[in-house]
């Protein structure tokens, strides 16, 4: 009887002996990782933002910044108008919001600077020597 529970107890070891050496196996090597074995990060907010060219995002980015411009809510109007501009680069009517929000909010080299952009994207617009009179105003 006492041979037999020490066979059972050699045996039981014997398999739980295989058992860790196969987990053991298939473990990665402790290697120094690579660039691709580097865990993403976990943090979301640390990502830095990108904005792929989406029109449709920009047009919609100004019209809620309008709703907040006509509230009186001139930060989040501004917010608005700059995705707007990151979003499409080329839409002259986010970046003369972004200059009436920036006038708003009393950054008048801002402004200036979106004024010079929107008239750059669309020179032949209807109030383009309204807007350059915004421009020589603030200078």
């Amino acid at each position: 009887m006492v041979q037999r529970s020490l066979l059972w107890t050699l045996l039981l070891s014997g398999v739980l002996c295989a058992q860790q050496d196969q987990a053991q196996k298939t473990k990665p090597a402790d290697q120094p990782k690579t660039q691709e074995q580097v865990p993403p990060e976990e943090d979301e907010s640390l990502k830095p933002r990108v904005y792929p060219f989406n029109p449709l995002e920009a047009e919609n980015d100004v019209k809620v910044g309008n709703f907040y411009f006509r509230q009186g809510k001139y930060k989040a109007a501004l917010n608005r108008f700059r995705e707007a501009t990151r979003y499409n680069p080329s839409f002259p009517e986010a970046f003369l919001r972004l200059g009436d929000a920036e006038e708003k909010m009393g950054d008048k080299q801002a402004a200036s600077d979106a004024y010079q952009k929107y008239l750059e994207l669309a020179p032949d617009a209807k109030n383009a020597e309204a807007v350059k009179k915004k421009i020589v105003a603030k200078h």
